[in-house]
């Protein structure tokens, strides 16, 4: 029984405090004025009574009503009931006016009322929430004060305050108060089910569905939430509703339904709550939530809205059960919903009422806790049962079993304080139970059944719906309330009529209580029936989850395997076992796979003990670590709880009295140091022996006690026919029945029970927790155990735990110290974990402190067992490794560290995994070795199918970029526990996990020494230097000539040099220098050049350290070799000759201004300058250039003279300089002015050493050629013009329309000009000079793109027919003569010369960062690190990404621009960066495609040699070779090159000399640093080191090759790998290959490699290793009884694919050369066998007289007519056109393709032998006969590739009439009608073809037809 009321307060407004605005309000009187002693008064009811606030209002406002509820100190709810009216009252505002006479501060002009109305609140604390009785109460003594009734209020509030009912039990009870009035009260039957009367359904008709839904999650899993509305009712209910739908779980933090304004910084709380407040207070909200970082999720009652913020995730139910939820509810709220569609409705299907509907959506979220919950009593370990029980949830097992450990929702709920008080609430297992006990224990099977039809759930649903309503409303409602209302009087409201409500008299009141206080005391005790009863645990977890289908679908299978290997283990069938196990490891993944392993095992203890062999334990324990290894965080529970009995039975005898158990090998799993799972075992076991325990006393008749020992795991007790809740249960209801004695004994029993599992726990933990070796602190280490606190969830993953490094030095004697140091923290460990779980299961205080001396014991004893075992275990013979392998070394080469046992474990690329079919070749098992130039792995693979392999992986030393400590787990064995992954760039990946045998401290040693090796100090300490020397070979001077200037030595060298050069090559004189005597003469020698040294450089920055060697002969020639003044005497550049005897008429001259490098270091010392430049201007100039590189000539085309200069590009000051007008007035001759002078003049020089450039005759035409090129006819000169323009177009990323192109006038007219803001400039521009047109001037954001220059090369205007120069021929030719590619950004605010000499094509470049990010993703797509599924990562998605293609794309794009633009007589000056990267790049591209001399052996190594080397390309720097250039990272320069070299010659394979494995070599060797060719940064660094001039002929070590070019050399004698068989080339042949994306082709050189032997660069270690194989492979006896088969197959990864299957030639080569052997006759040179055949191939097809195509194809040499157009023919029906791929040099409008000049590249798609498929051009043409024969229509075929004219009879023949050889024509010109000829044809349609024969007259349809014919034969003639 209950009061129905505590306290009757009356609150009025405190006229005596208002201060400012707010007024306050204060309790006038309180009933009883005595607290009671079971409930004091509760605190600042005064603020809840006007949560608005106190106000004075103008008019009287209608009485309100609301419950507000506060919440004491001991979580008790205080409902408290107020009723609120108002009183008026004189107004104190006039008052106070009249007192003061006047007040400042009032307003004028505001009326104050003469009387205000102050609010009086009635309030009734009660802790029962009956909100309508205590609204009909209130309103009743209202009434009574109002109506002004007979009754005293006295007596109305007396009975109220003594009014008492019961809680609950469904009776109903009728008061009175004493007014006539009479209320039944009705009691719900089961006081735990909340009350919701329809709140419920009113919060879902507020706020919808899914916020509700949003609401209940966020309210489950603990954050904030804030209701408002306007009306206090309204916010009580829904806060009371939310509550309600959270049955069975209970709210337990901040509820506060209204909270007053007063109050709202509670708000800023960081605990979660549930708060309502008035939608008056929104804005201060607001501004609140605002400030605190937004994580209060906002329901606006009135709105109907839920504001969740951005950073709020509120997890939400797990799928299906949202949905079904969902559907529900819907199905509730809106029945008419499912039926809107049918044709025939039901005529009515009105929602429940309110009240009802109020309980069905209560009960469907009872049918869904009942979903989330069920089976949750089988993971409750009850550790106690006397004298209380105490019960722990297993959360672990919970979610794990029901296969929901990854959702968010459920751990968070699991996690939260409601499920704690819900399982302290309802996990004693014998109690009063629910109704939701019951859905729990007896519906769990019928809400599965039913998941699936909605209907079904209803009907449940509506059941659930009864018994709620039913437990509140009982018994038939019955109307026997009386309630007397206010009288609605017409003069109601009317102030004079309401009395002020009156002061009550207490002492009345108090006798009241008194009275029936004392009533109370003399009635009898009620008895309350006990209720108690066994809580049923419904089905068990484990049940249910297998009929999900949880268990994996083909794990039938797997198990078996497992099954057989254990079988096989202990049946000591090892081999069998063996084959097995990497099948087993993989099952191992699947949990099915891994319970079934924890039986198996179970099935082979005997006695709690298991004794194997070495090699069964060895197994054994590797499947008990793959089995922790992939457990998930919640199944790692599960499965280490089955094995951790496990772990203490195997074992193995290692010695006398010593056993090893498996628990000491599984230590390293991350769940042995969570304390949770300590715990959870813990309680589990304690529950099985208290178990037990009670089996026992009952007598014993259930022996199901030796079940309990082994059933650990979470499902404890489950299927046993007692279980442990029940068991307690019955012991908890015998409880009261039994004695003191009885009781106390039993006490002292479970509480030793306990004690007794702490001391086996903390020896259990012990086994665990110490390592092997206790001097190595790992594991601990490792996880931080003494800091894991047990509420936290704390895995410390393994990477972080890998990267711990162990730094323990177990010499140093320290020993002790650290073993104790693991002790302590373990016995720290073991001490919290007791303190806990011995607190939380009642142990006495006696016990625990026995417990905690003994656990430093029981770790000691248990670390010197261990010494023991460690001792022992060292001795035993180690599990058989597979043998270290040895590698080959090069001659040279040293071991730094010898093999470190590794295992290599697979990266991202899947092949020698076996993913992709194939062997699994990795991971394998071997050692890795540190040599002065590379790291090698090498060893076997793990898988024993492919064991016999041996896998080798290595890269230089030198080309390591990325070096990353990773933590690895191998599945095979234990946890390895550091890695390393090391990058290379020659795209190679070495993931690499140490052994356990290698101590931590030497991995640490190897990364030392790699890093040491990879970052010398100095470039002398690299590979190349330091091969095969014994010290240091650096020759140092004799002490007298220290003083001795180096700088005038060299001169003398160089002066001598350019006195001998010209004769050199012609005596071959020996040349000895002069010694030191002579330098006196030389020196006067020196003075007649009329070159003299720059002398403003300090001294001392140029004395080049004394290392060139006087005596060396050959310095001279070698300076002239490496100036490559070979290759300028080839171009016809000039000769050193003396300055007197040179040809003046020579346009050019080397120049010896940088012989001393003082012009600029990075330039080589001898240069090629315009003849009319002296050196002084040469000096002048560089300083406008970036490191002084001005331009210098490096290449001339032999057929336009058009030069190719390469510089730096200009310095920023210089650009605008540069471009000045000539002729534009200067305020002085300045010292910028007169460079930029001298600077045109260089321009200048060079455009006037080109022979079209004439002054007189005319400046525009490029007519001054008489080379047959350009003069043949304009036809074949218009079909080529527009292609520069694109191409210009493309290189500057210019569009069509741009807005500065210019509409081209007449030429009279003065062409539109942009111009600067400059004034004068504009002026000058007008009258432009005759015949030019204006200059460009395009002020900034135009300059960047000059579309001028595209139009004007792409020539729009074609010339007359008739080929004279017309007037637009004459604009067209408006060719410059001088490009300048620049960089965009350089050259803003430059203008173009205005007289168009030169002109500036700007582009953008690539720069070098670009470059090296491009090359590092380039790397990370070609060799992944490790395997990944993601859509995103796929290959071909991070080539995209990585914009190498890009890049390579724009490098062509622009070298064929040069190519193009030098090809039709105009000089390029390629000006881009600092003139090393890309320049360089583009140049020796240009040249390249330019000459074919480039295209061969020496050709390409005179060009690498003259523009990267000489011109210095920081080699160095760039390949971050020493330790100063670390910083700047790898940048391939270089490789790009050879990429773009590689894509051409893909296109071109016929114009190559070399192979592709040439560029590989390169690309490979380029960082390899194995020679000394691509070191340093310049030649003048080269000098320095001495490394330029090294004799050719040392032979110290013939073994060690220095420069890179000798050592091909001296391969390509030997072997034809660096020869391309295809090497047909044409003469003079300018490749043009296509740029786009789409015609490039990713290298092999990036993916490929050969496990089998490694990089096959080094050719001498293949060499050897493959002779050693050969060696193992011949059998010591022929085996005679098998024929040996000859297959062999071969891995794509693992064999060396072009060795093991040769190309024909090779193969016919090598055949020979082993016919040779076995014949015994001396070896030929494969190139003289080659040079042979194709002899006698040109002499056969001579004989023949005619092509020959069908035998020997590749080595036919009469390809010097096959014209190679990249043409893919395809016989159309139409018209056999042949579609040229890419950028097409046709732009012929007509169907018919127009016969350009073909792009020479190559898909050699013409060697079939029917000649009718190779069609350049085709129709129809009428013939003349030959004499006196018909004209006749015959199809004419014109063939480029094979360069004749065939005809057929018609369109479908086959078989050629005639062929005309189109070498033996001599023209095409118009002709005339002749006898016979076809009728109705124009006249323009004739044309005659001349040949050396005869001519031949045709007839085409009509005049443009013939005009394409012509044009078609024109061109190839041309072409020819």
């Amino acid at each position: 029984m209950a009061r129905l009321a505590d306290y009757f307060v009356v609150v009025g407004y405190d006229l005596d405090k208002r201060g400012g605005s707010e007024g306050q309000g204060h309790i006038l009187q309180r009933f009883p004025e005595k607290d009671w002693e079971d409930n004091p008064f509760p605190q600042g009811i005064e603020l809840f009574c006007q949560p608005n606030g106190w106000q004075l209002v103008p008019e009287r406002e209608r009485p309100s009503f609301f419950v507000s509820v506060l919440t004491d100190i001991n979580s008790e709810r205080h409902y408290c009931a107020c009723f609120t009216f108002w009183e008026g009252l004189d107004n104190p505002q006039l008052q106070k006016a009249e007192a003061s006479e006047v007040d400042e501060d009032e307003v004028p002009g505001l009326v104050q009322p003469a009387q205000v109305f102050a609010p009086k609140s009635l309030v009734l604390v009660s802790r029962l929430d009956h909100t309508e009785v205590f609204r009909n109460c209130l309103g009743l003594i209202y009434t009574v004060h109002v109506d002004s009734l007979s009754v005293p209020l006295e007596t109305v509030i007396g009975n109220l305050l003594t009014c008492v009912i019961p809680v609950a039990g469904g009776s109903q009870r009728t008061i009175t108060l004493g007014a006539g009035d009479r209320q039944v009260i009705q009691t719900p039957i089961n006081d735990s089910l909340p009350v919701s009367g329809s709140s419920v359904a009113h919060l879902f008709r507020q706020l919808g569905i899914v916020n509700v839904l949003y609401l209940f999650c966020a309210a489950l899993t603990e954050h904030k939430i804030l209701f408002l509305s306007s009306s206090y009712q309204r916010l009580t209910d829904a806060c009371r509703a939310l509550l309600a739908i959270m049955f069975p779980l209970k709210y337990s933090f901040t509820y506060v339904p209204i909270l007053p304004g007063k109050l709202l910084e509670v708000l800023s709380t960081p605990t979660p709550f549930i708060i309502g407040v008035n939608s008056f207070f929104r804005s201060e909200t607001q501004e609140l939530v605002g400030s605190m970082t937004l994580d209060v999720i906002i329901a606006d009652l009135d709105g109907g809205t839920v504001t969740i913020p951005e950073c709020v995730h509120i997890s939400l139910l797990p799928d299906p059960l949202l949905q079904q939820t969902q559907t529900a509810l819907s199905m509730v709220l809106d029945p008419e919903l499912e039926i809107a569609d049918h044709a025939f409705p039901p005529s009515s299907t009105q929602p429940s009422t309110l009240k009802i509907q109020d309980k069905e959506i209560r009960a469907v979220f009872l049918w869904l806790f009942g979903q989330l919950f069920h089976g949750y009593r089988w993971c409750l370990h009850i550790i106690r049962i006397h004298p209380e029980p105490v019960i722990r949830f297993h959360k672990a097992a919970f979610l794990g079993q029901r296969a929901l450990t990854e959702d968010d929702f459920l751990m968070k709920v699991l996690d939260g304080m409601a499920f704690a008080g819900f399982i302290s609430e309802r996990g004693p297992p014998y109690r009063p139970t629910d109704l939701f006990d019951d859905l729990i224990a007896n519906q769990v099977e019928r809400i599965r059944q039913e998941e699936c039809s909605p209907h079904k759930v209803m009907n449940h649903i509506k059941e659930l719906a009864e018994q709620l309503f039913k437990n509140e409303n009982p018994y038939p409602a019955v109307a026997m309330h009386k309630v007397q209302r206010p009288a609605e009087s017409p003069g109601h409201n009317d102030p004079k009529n309401l009395a002020i409500f009156p002061p009550l008299d207490d002492v009345t009141v108090q006798l009241f209580i008194d009275h029936a206080a004392a009533k109370l005391k003399t009635a009898p005790p009620v008895v309350k029936p006990e209720l108690n009863g066994m809580v049923p645990s419904g089905p068990p977890l484990g049940d249910i989850v297998d009929r999900h289908g949880h268990v994996l679908a083909n794990s039938a299978r797997r198990l078996e395997v497992v099954r057989n290997c254990i079988t096989y283990i202990f049946d000591n069938k090892m081999l069998e076992a063996k084959k097995l196990m990497p099948a087993v490891l993989r099952a191992l993944k699947g949990r099915a796979a891994r319970v079934c392993l924890t039986q198996e095992l179970n099935q082979h203890v005997l006695q709690n003990r298991a004794v194997l062999d070495d090699q069964q334990f060895d197994y054994i324990v590797r499947m008990m670590n793959c089995t922790l290894q992939d457990c998930s965080h919640m199944d790692e529970h599960g499965i280490a709880a089955i094995l951790l009995p496990l772990v203490t039975a195997f074992c193995r005898k290692l010695g006398a009295g010593i056993t090893q158990f498996a628990y000491s090998c599984v230590q390293e799993h991350m769940v042995w140091t969570n304390m949770q799972f300590w715990e959870a075992m813990f309680y589990s076991d304690v529950q099985n022996h208290i178990r037990a325990l009670y089996l026992e006393a009952d007598g014993g008749e259930l022996s199901t006690s030796s079940h309990g020992q082994q059933e650990s795991g979470p499902a404890a007790g489950g299927q046993e026919l007692l279980g442990a809740l029940e068991l307690a249960s019955e012991q908890s209801r015998l409880w009261p029945t039994l004695s003191k004695e009885q009781q106390s004994e039993r006490v002292q029993k479970e509480e030793s029970t306990v004690f007794s599992q702490a001391i086996h726990y903390a020896n259990r933990m012990s086994y665990l927790l110490l390592p092997l070796d206790t001097s190595k602190n790992r594991l601990l280490n490792r996880s931080g155990i003494g800091d894991v606190e047990s509420v936290s969830n704390s895995y410390v993953t393994n990477s972080i735990a890998g990267s711990m490094a162990e730094s323990y030095d177990t010499e140093s004697g320290f020993e002790d110290a650290e073993s104790s140091d693991v002790a302590n923290s373990v016995v720290r460990f073991i001490n919290r974990f007791v303190d806990k779980v011995c607190n939380e299961s009642g142990v006495t205080n006696e016990h625990l402190k026995a417990l905690h001396t003994m656990i430093p014991d029981i770790v000691q004893m248990h670390i010197e067992t261990l010494d023991a075992v460690h001792r022992e275990s060292k001795r035993l013979p180690p599990i058989q490794k597979p043998k270290l392998l040895r590698p080959i070394l090069l001659a040279g080469e040293e071991l730094v560290m010898d093999g470190m046992r590794v295992h290599l474990i697979s990266d991202g690329r899947e092949e020698a995994t076996g993913a992709l079919g194939g062997p699994p070749l990795l991971p394998a098992e071997g050692a890795i070795f540190l040599t002065t130039y590379r790291l090698i792995f090498k060893g076997t693979p793990n898988d024993p199918l492919v064991g016999e392999q041996v896998v080798t992986r290595s890269f230089p030393i030198a080309s390591l970029t990325k070096e990353k400590r990773i933590s690895v787990s191998l599945t095979m064995d234990q946890f390895i526990q550091e890695g390393l992954q090391l990058r290379s760039c020659t795209f190679q990946l070495l993931k690499i996990a140490f052994d356990e045998e290698v101590a931590s401290d030497l991995a640490e040693v190897f990364r030392k020494h790699m890093h040491k090796l990879r970052y010398p100090q100095h470039v002398q300490g690299t590979f190349a230097f330091t091969v095969g020397q014994s010290g240091k070979t650096l020759v140092e001077h004799k002490t007298k000539d220290k003083n001795q200037s180096i700088k005038t030595l060299s001169k003398n060298l160089v002066k001598s040099a350019k006195r001998t050069i010209g004769r050199q090559y012609v005596t071959r004189k020996k040349y000895s220098p002069p010694t030191w005597e002579n330098r006196s003469s030389l020196q006067s020698e020196l003075d007649e050049d009329e070159i003299s040294v720059s002398e403003e450089l300090d001294q001392g920055s140029l004395t080049l350290s004394s290392t060139i060697r006087s005596s060396d002969r050959q310095t001279m020639s070698n300076v002239v070799e490496r100036a490559c003044c070979r290759d300028y005497q080839r171009l016809g550049l000039g000769t050193l000759s003396n300055s007197l005897t040179r040809s003046k008429n020579e346009p050019f001259r080397i120049s010896t201004v940088n012989r001393m490098y003082t012009v600029c270091r990075s330039y080589p010392g001898l240069l090629i300058v315009p003849q009319s430049i002296p050196d002084s201007t040469i000096q002048r100039i560089s300083r406008c250039y970036r490191q002084n590189r001005f331009p210098v000539v490096c290449w001339r085309n032999s057929r336009t003279k058009a030069v190719l200069l390469r510089s730096a590009g200009l310095h920023a000051k210089g650009v605008v300089g540069f471009f000045k007008s000539p002729n534009a007035p200067s305020a002085g001759p300045s010292q910028a002015d007169s460079t930029s002078l001298e600077q045109e003049k260089y321009m200048q020089a060079i455009i006037s050493s080109m022979p079209s450039y004439c002054e007189p005759s005319g400046r525009n035409t490029l007519g001054g050629f008489t080379s047959t090129h350009m003069s043949t006819s304009d036809s074949s000169d218009k079909l080529r013009q527009p292609k520069i323009g694109a191409l210009m177009k493309q290189v500057m990323g210019g569009k069509e329309d741009v807005p500065g192109t210019f509409s081209r006038g007449a030429l009279g007219q003065r062409a539109r000009v942009i111009s600067l803001s400059q004034p004068r400039v504009s002026g000058k521009a007008r009258n432009p000079p005759g015949g030019k047109w204006g200059s460009i001037r395009g002020s900034g954001r135009l300059s960047a793109y000059n579309p001028e220059v595209g139009n004007r090369l792409s020539s729009k205007e074609s010339p007359q027919p008739n080929g004279g120069p017309s007037e637009a021929l004459f604009l067209r030719q408006q060719r410059a003569y001088l490009y300048i590619i620049g960089d965009k950004t350089q050259l803003k605010g430059g203008k173009q010369d205005s007289f168009q000499q030169w002109e500036v094509v700007p582009i953008e470049v690539c720069d070098v960062r670009q470059v090296k990010n491009s090359f590092k993703k380039l790397m990370k797509a070609c060799v992944p690190s490790s395997a990944t599924s993601e859509p995103s990562m796929t290959f071909h998605r991070c080539l995209e990404e990585s914009e190498w293609m890009c890049l390579l794309h724009r490098v062509l794009q622009v070298s064929v621009l040069v190519v193009e633009l030098l090809d039709t007589g105009s000089s390029v000056m390629v000006s881009l960066e600092d003139g090393w990267d890309v320049t360089t790049q583009v140049v020796s591209l240009v040249q390249l495609l330019s000459d074919p001399y480039y295209r061969t052996f020496d050709g390409f190594r005179l060009l690498v040699e003259k523009e990267w080397l000489s011109f210095g390309h920081r080699f160095s720097h760039r390949g971050a070779q020493t330790l100063a250039s670390q910083s700047s990272g790898f940048t391939p320069v270089f490789l790009q090159f050879l990429d773009c070299v590689h894509q051409i010659h893909l296109q071109f394979p016929m114009e190559f000399e070399f192979s592709q494995y040439y560029l590989k070599f390169l690309a490979y060797h380029y960082v390899s640093n194995r020679f000394r060719t691509f070191l340093l940064d310049s030649d003048y660094e080269r000098i320095e080191l001495g490394v330029l001039y090294e004799e050719k002929g040392e032979k110290k070590n013939p073994q060690v090759c220095k420069s890179v070019w000798d050592y091909i050399d001296r391969l390509n004698k030997k072997t034809p790998i660096f020869f391309n068989y295809m090497f047909s080339p044409e003469d003079e042949e300018v490749l043009r290959p296509y740029s786009f994306i789409s015609n490039l082709k990713v290298w092999d050189f990036y993916t490929e490699e050969t496990l089998s032997e490694g990089p096959s660069y080094d050719w001498e270690l293949v060499q050897r290793g493959r002779q050693e194989r050969l060696a193992e492979e011949v059998p010591d006896k022929p085996d005679t009884t098998t024929p040996k088969s000859q297959r062999h197959i071969v891995w794509p990864c693992y064999d060396s694919r072009s060795r093991v299957v040769p190309d024909a030639i090779t193969k016919l080569l090598q055949d020979l050369q082993s016919l040779e052997a076995e014949l015994v006759l001396p070896p030929e040179k494969w190139k003289d066998t080659w040079d042979k055949i194709k002899a006698n191939q040109r002499a056969e097809a001579k004989l023949e007289n005619r092509p020959s195509f069908n035998s020997s194809l590749l080595m036919s040499s009469n390809l010097s007519h096959q014209r190679r157009s990249q043409g893919v023919y395809l016989p159309e029906s139409g018209v056999g056109s042949s579609i040229n791929l890419a950028m097409d040099r046709e732009t012929s409008t007509t169907s018919t393709p127009v016969a350009g000049r073909p792009s020479t590249s190559t898909l050699y798609s013409q060697f079939q032998s029917t000649e009718s498929e190779n069609r350049s051009f085709e129709g129809i043409l009428f013939k003349k006969g030959a004499l006196l024969k018909p004209w006749k229509p015959r199809w004419f075929v014109l063939d480029k590739t094979k360069h004749q004219l065939r005809y057929y009879e018609s369109r479908q023949d086959k078989e050629c009439k005639g062929v005309i050889e189109l070498a033996e024509v001599e023209s095409v010109i118009p002709g005339t009608p002749t006898m016979g000829a076809p009728k109705n044809i124009e006249e323009k349609a004739f044309f005659d073809l001349k040949t050396t024969k005869r001519v031949y007259n045709f007839c085409a349809q009509d005049s443009p037809n013939a005009q394409l014919w012509m044009d078609s034969i024109q061109s190839c003639l041309s072409d020819a």
